[in-house]
C-alpha cells in the first residue's frame, strides 16, 4: 500500500470516528418578560447546576450579560426589531451599539452571536432593513478586530411557502430576491449559519386531525415518508427542519447551516390548544434533548450536528396572548422545575431509552379544569399527592377530589379499607389517584394546582390498594 493510499485511508477513519462521535448542542432561550424572576447571577447558577452551557437572550441586558462573565456559558445577544431601522441607515449607529453592547462584556463573556431581530418578515415594514443591519453590524465588529462573532436573523417556519412534503420546501416568492438570497449570501460570506424558529406544537395544534400526537412528541411511531426523496421521517421536529434545508437548496445556498434558535412546548393552554399539556411538554423536550445530543444531524444532513434552543428557561407571566405563550417554561421563577427531563449527555446516562418524565410538584393553583385533552401514554400510571405543598394545601386539593371533582372517596372514610394510614397525604393521594384514573389519565388531571404527581410504581399505603382504571 502506497504512503498516499495509507494518508487517504487515516482520513477517512478520522473523519468517520468524528462524525460517530459528534454530539449536538442543547442551548436555552432565557426571556424576561416577567416581573418575578431571579437575579441573573442567580440564573447563571442555575443553568450550571443543569449543565447548560448555551443561552439566548433577546437584548443586551447589562446585568445579565455581567452575571455571565467568567462563566463559560456561550450567550447570543440581540438587536431588536425596533432598532433595524436605525442599524440599516446608518453605520455610525452600530458602531455605538457594538461599543455599548459589546465591547464592554467581551470577551470574558463569550458572546457567541448577534440575533439581528427577531421574525423580522412577520412586520413587512421592517423587512428592508434586515441585511443593511446585519452587514453594518458585521463591519462594526470588523473594525474592531472582533472576528468570533457570528451575526444572523432568526426566522420564522412562515417564511416558507411550502413546506410539505419535506423535499418541497420553498421559501415565498416575494421575499427570496429582495431579501432572503441577499441575506443567505451574506451568512455564506461570512461563514454564520441561519437561525430558524422551529415549533411543532403549532402544526399539531392546528392539523390534529392529519398529525398524530407521537409524531409531534418525537414518540414511536409508523413515521412520514416523503415520496420524493424516500426518507422516512419519524419526528415533525425533523420534517421541518429538512424542509428549511430544502428551501435554501432550491434558491441555491445548500451550504448554509442551520441553527434552531427556538424550539418549545408549552405546559399549559386555552381550551382551543390542543396538546398544551405538561406531560406533553416534557415529553416534546426530553425527547427532543435526547435526539438532538445522540441522534446526529437531520436526515437531509446527517453528518451536521445539531444545535438546539429550547424555549425556553422560565415561564413568562407578562407576556401577552393565549395561555400557552406564558407556559413554555422548563422552570417556574421559583426555580423549581415545571417538569424534569435530561438537558446535558450526563444526565440522559440516567435516564430510560424512552423518555418518561414525571411533572415535579409546582406552586398551588386551582385544579386544571379539563382543557388539557391529550392521554398520557406512558404504560401504567398513578396519581399520588405532594409531601411539598403543606396540609393545608393537600386539604383544600383533596377535598376539591372528593367533592367537586367527583372522585370515589368512600375507601378513605373512617372504618373502611383505605382510611389507614390516617393522614392527609395518603388520604389526598387516593382521592387524587380516583380521579386521575376516572379522568382516564389525561395529561393534567394530577395536578391538583401542583399538589400532585404522577408515578409509574403501584403506591403504598398500608394495605390500601389503588385503583388503576373504572
Amino acid at each position: 500500500m502506497s504512503s498516499n493510499t495509507i494518508i487517504a485511508t487515516l482520513l477517512l477513519l478520522l473523519s468517520a470516528i468524528a462524525t460517530a462521535t459528534a454530539t449536538g448542542t442543547i442551548g436555552v432561550n432565557y426571556g424576561r418578560v416577567a416581573d418575578n424572576l431571579p437575579d441573573p447571577t442567580k440564573v447563571v447558577q442555575l443553568l450550571k447546576a443543569n449543565n447548560i452551557d448555551h443561552v439566548k437572550i433577546f437584548d443586551t441586558e447589562p446585568t445579565v450579560l455581567k452575571a455571565l462573565s467568567g462563566s463559560k456559558i456561550s450567550v447570543v445577544v440581540a438587536l431588536p426589531n425596533e432598532k433595524l431601522k436605525s442599524a440599516a441607515g446608518d453605520e455610525a449607529f452600530t458602531d455605538e451599539w457594538v461599543k455599548t453592547n459589546i465591547l464592554p462584556y467581551h470577551p470574558s463573556t463569550i458572546i457567541e452571536a448577534i440575533a439581528v431581530g427577531n421574525e423580522v418578515f412577520v412586520d413587512p415594514a421592517n423587512t428592508n432593513y434586515l441585511v443593511p443591519a446585519m452587514k453594518n453590524i458585521y463591519s462594526s465588529l470588523m473594525k474592531n478586530k472582533i472576528n468570533n462573532i457570528k451575526v444572523s436573523s432568526p426566522i420564522a417556519l412562515s417564511a416558507l411557502a411550502t413546506s410539505y412534503p419535506t423535499s418541497s420546501g420553498s421559501f415565498k416568492p416575494d421575499l427570496i430576491e429582495p431579501v432572503l438570497k441577499p441575506m443567505f449570501s451574506f451568512l455564506q460570506q461570512t461563514g454564520s449559519y441561519l437561525m430558524v424558529n422551529v415549533y411543532p406544537f403549532f402544526a399539531y395544534k392546528d392539523n390534529t386531525d392529519t398529525i398524530s400526537l407521537d409524531y409531534a412528541l418525537l414518540r414511536d411511531n409508523k413515521g412520514v415518508k416523503d415520496e420524493k426523496s424516500g426518507i422516512v421521517y419519524k419526528s415533525l421536529f425533523d420534517a421541518q427542519v429538512d424542509a428549511v434545508y430544502a428551501a435554501l437548496d432550491a434558491v441555491g445556498f445548500n451550504k448554509v447551516k442551520i441553527v434552531v434558535s427556538e424550539t418549545g412546548w408549552p405546559s399549559k393552554g386555552d381550551s382551543d390548544e390542543t396538546g398544551a399539556a405538561q406531560n406533553n411538554a416534557a415529553q416534546y423536550n426530553g425527547n427532543l434533548v435526547r435526539r438532538v445530543l445522540t441522534g446526529g444531524g437531520s436526515p437531509m444532513r446527517p453528518d451536521e450536528p445539531l444545535t438546539v434552543y429550547l424555549f425556553a428557561l422560565f415561564n413568562e407571566d407578562q407576556k401577552t396572548g393565549p395561555t400557552s405563550e406564558k407556559n413554555y417554561g422548563l422552570f417556574y421563577p421559583s426555580e423549581e422545575k415545571v417538569y424534569n427531563v435530561p438537558l446535558s449527555l450526563e444526565a440522559l446516562k440516567n435516564t430510560p431509552s424512552e423518555v418518561s418524565v414525571v411533572p415535579v410538584a409546582a406552586p398551588l393553583a386551582a385544579p386544571v379544569s379539563g382543557t388539557d385533552v391529550e392521554v398520557s401514554k406512558v404504560g401504567q400510571t398513578w396519581c399520588v399527592a405532594s409531601g411539598n405543598v403543606g396540609k393545608e394545601k393537600l386539604q383544600e386539593a383533596l377535598d376539591y377530589a372528593c367533592g367537586e371533582g367527583g372522585a370515589d372517596c368512600r375507601p378513605i372514610q373512617e372504618g373502611d379499607t383505605c382510611y389507614d394510614p390516617n393522614t392527609v397525604q395518603a388520604h389526598a393521594s387516593y382521592a387524587f389517584n380516583s380521579y386521575y384514573q376516572k379522568s382516564a389519565r389525561v395529561s393534567g388531571s394530577c395536578d391538583f394546582g401542583g399538589a400532585a404527581y404522577v408515578v409509574t410504581q403501584p403506591p403504598r399505603y398500608g394495605s390500601c390498594k389503588f385503583p388503576t382504571g373504572y
